[in-house]
């Protein structure tokens, strides 16, 4: 049984639901990742038979592709939030992030790992916090 996800971008303008499963929960540390989510690297959700259905503001998505390479980012117009896009390849990619229902598969790999961002190591030893620190 397919499950129905939720999404939105930070503004709220922009709402989507996918219908289905995805296959592939990838945490991408390449340099155009990086740049794209100004973060150590990118949560990407993909599945080849999920459906998107845009819910409201699909007139402010705007798609940028990276002359010269495969990579493309889908994003609010108005917030910059990353959304979800569709390739031609039939290949639907989701920000993991921009989802609004629980998701509960856990990312399958790390990709790109040596391209890492220099300060991304022993992350897990760092105080935590939850909320803003006092």
């Amino acid at each position: 049984m397919s499950k129905k996800h939720s999404g939105s971008c930070l503004c709220g303008e922009v709402r989507y639901e996918i219908d289905g499963d995805f296959e592939r929960f990838f945490l991408c540390h390449c340099h155009y990742c990086q740049k794209d989510t100004g973060s150590a690297h990118g949560a990407n959700l993909f599945s080849t038979s999920a459906t998107l259905n845009w819910v409201s503001g699909v007139d402010k998505v705007t798609l940028f592709n990276l002359p010269s390479t495969r990579h493309s980012k889908a994003f609010c117009a108005v917030c910059g939030s990353p959304v979800p896009q569709q390739s031609t390849d039939n290949l639907l990619v989701v920000p993991a992030g921009s989802l609004d229902s629980d998701l509960i598969i856990p990312p399958n790999a790390h990709l790109y790992m040596a391209s890492r961002a220099a300060w991304e190591h022993d992350l897990e030893s760092l105080p935590r916090f939850d909320g803003l620190p006092t």
